[in-house]
């Protein structure tokens, strides 16, 4: 039997005293985009991914552990044919205070003008869209996908007008790439009524190409916006890892989340679980823990959550980007999930 943690008043709380209530669940590796900052050029090899109830299931216990949000992520969770299902089985589970879980979707938006609407429908509150430029051609060099930009366009606006809201774009900043697309995605924020967060690039692509000098940190990229209009500092929750800010008219909501010049693992309270089962306690992870072969065994409920229990007590206290004893993460960003 597996060590157990600590379960403290009902929660999962790691041995830094970090309550653990936000699991990113990705439901496959593969992706319609090979964008330059995450996938190398090439179809590159796929993880398994496990069979639509044993995501149910995996989801279940987490939540009898005190999980009160559920991201699904990828690769593009929207690929998955059996998604409206599985956002439905989720709707259905309930929190320990009885409440309805958080249940959010992280996609690039190629398919999402179609499944804006039945996500909603099955349950499904909120969604984030990927997107590294509001230029239709510099778009079109990221993801090396022609002609998506409308399509990814059309998915915010349906979206939104599902009430999947609030609707928020995530931008990945590379220094010279798409960092004087901040502005014009100032512009966007107000145009179009979504909130856009700017991503300092981690080193997690496949080609492994990350430098501290292609990071755009955040002081950069208020100061490139205040030369647009300026910017008023918004509150922020605890664990919440973007830092809020507003253009000083109250229009075009701004976050950015800087874990290179910022970094926020303090207040962490995520947990991650690959689409090949195996959790991950952080992104940058060099051990992972593995649910799917306590599934393929028969394992029971409480056999999982021991496993749980024992990965939340070893998560790590930070990630070491950019120091000396820093470890490329055991896998990378598709492979984990956003």
């Amino acid at each position: 039997m597996l060590p157990r943690c600590v379960l403290r008043g009902m929660t999962l709380t790691d041995k830094f005293g970090r309550t653990i209530n936000d699991l990113r669940l990705s439901i496959t590796d593969r992706c319609n985009y090979r964008c330059v900052y995450c996938r190398s050029g090439n179809n590159g090899p796929s993880f398994a991914e496990l069979r639509f109830q044993d995501y149910v299931r995996i989801a279940r216990v987490f939540v009898s552990l005190g999980i009160t949000k559920i991201r699904l992520t990828g690769g593009e969770p929207l690929l998955r044919r059996d998604l409206l299902e599985l956002v439905r089985e989720l709707r259905a589970l309930k929190t320990l205070d009885g409440e309805p879980l958080d249940i959010a979707i992280t996609t690039n938006g190629h398919l999402l003008a179609d499944l804006a609407q039945p996500l909603k429908e099955a349950g499904l509150n909120r969604v984030t869209v990927s997107m590294d430029a509001v230029d239709p051609e510099l778009f079109a060099k990221i993801t090396r996908v022609p002609n998506g930009f409308e399509k990814v366009v059309q998915g915010v606006r349906a979206a939104k007008a599902a009430g999947l809201t609030p609707v928020k774009v995530n931008c990945v900043l590379l220094r010279g790439f798409n960092e004087e697309q901040i502005v014009p995605f100032g512009v966007f924020a107000r145009e179009e009524g979504v909130v856009v967060r700017f991503i300092e690039f981690m080193p997690l692509d496949e080609d492994r190409h990350w430098s501290p000098e292609i990071v755009v940190p955040l002081n950069e990229v208020v100061a490139r916006l205040n030369t647009y209009m300026p910017l008023r500092h918004l509150d922020h929750g605890h664990s919440e890892t973007a830092r809020r800010y507003v253009f000083e008219d109250g229009r075009g909501e701004m976050g950015i989340i800087a874990p290179v010049s910022l970094p926020f693992c303090g207040a962490c309270s995520r947990i991650r679980v690959t689409s090949d089962g195996k959790i991950r306690t952080c992104l940058f992870s060099v051990r992972e823990h593995d649910l799917a072969s306590l599934i393929l065994e028969g394992a029971s409920d409480e056999e999982i959550a021991d496993r749980i229990r024992y990965a939340v007590e070893n998560k790590e206290q930070r990630h070491h980007i950019g120091e000396a004893d820093f470890m490329p993460a055991s896998r990378t960003m598709v492979h984990i999930g956003g």
